[in-house]
């Protein structure tokens, strides 16, 4: 999270067309690729977000969409390491001029999207929230070949209880990030992704921080990818 990580250390397009069509390179011969979201036998995984999907402050094997590859690996499917289209300190627009930039190359058998706590630590409407999500929630299954049951949004954590909230109103924190979960999980049920909700668990993360006060730890991150794990699986038809 840009705007929290200053505090501690110092635009929308839909491009569904060019998702769906695969216009982008990201090191995947086209030929190899086929309509289920493999390459070379293994199934492609876009994960989608900010500080919280890129693993600010942890290393790469910790962040928790490489953990649940891992885990989805060991029960015995063949994806590989997620593309990570994510950056500390983003919003909904700005993720969205990120994968314009990052232009993706889909479809993937499994995408995961993760975004809105810098609106609203930023102080942004929820009902801006509402339409941005949904945009970006529709390009998400766009690279997922059209299939919302290949896609897994995942709440968001609530950074209040963390260190860095020392001083803050806690509480107000926790509202509006619930009012925002509400938004995610309503737009998620109206488009057919799955949902996972974290909130609760990061709620008890006080302790399981990096040292900047205000982000996961690897534990922390492990705990989510377990929560995710069930319908990642399932996304995957296993």
């Amino acid at each position: 999270m840009r705007s929290l990580r200053t505090a501690v250390l110092g635009g929308i397009r839909i491009f569904l067309m060019a998702a769906v069509a695969g216009v982008g390179a990201q090191g995947c011969a086209r030929q190899s690729m086929d309509e289920g979201g493999r390459v070379n036998g293994s199934l492609r995984y876009l994960a989608l977000g900010d500080s919280y999907t890129i693993g600010e402050g942890v290393e790469p094997g910790e962040r928790w969409p490489v953990q649940l590859a891992a885990l989805l690996r060991a029960r015995g499917v063949d994806v590989g390491d997620p593309q990570i289209v994510a950056r500390t300190g983003w919003t909904t627009d700005e993720l969205a001029g990120g994968i314009d930039a990052a232009r993706p190359s889909g479809p993937y058998a499994l995408v995961s999207l993760l975004i809105g706590v810098n609106n609203q630590y930023r102080g942004h409407a929820v009902d801006a929230y509402r339409a941005e999500f949904r945009a970006l929630l529709q390009r998400a299954i766009a690279f997922a070949g059209g299939d919302a049951g290949r896609v897994v949004v995942v709440s968001i954590p609530d950074w209040g209880v963390t260190p860095f909230a020392e001083g803050r109103d806690r509480a107000q924190v926790a509202r509006e990030i619930d009012a925002y979960n509400a938004v995610g999980r309503d737009v998620a049920g109206e488009l057919g992704a799955h949902w996972v909700d974290v909130t609760p668990t990061s709620r008890r993360m006080a302790g399981e921080v990096v040292g900047d006060g205000l982000h996961p730890s690897g534990a922390q991150y492990r705990e989510w990818a377990e929560l995710v794990f069930p319908e990642a699986f399932a996304a995957l038809g296993r």
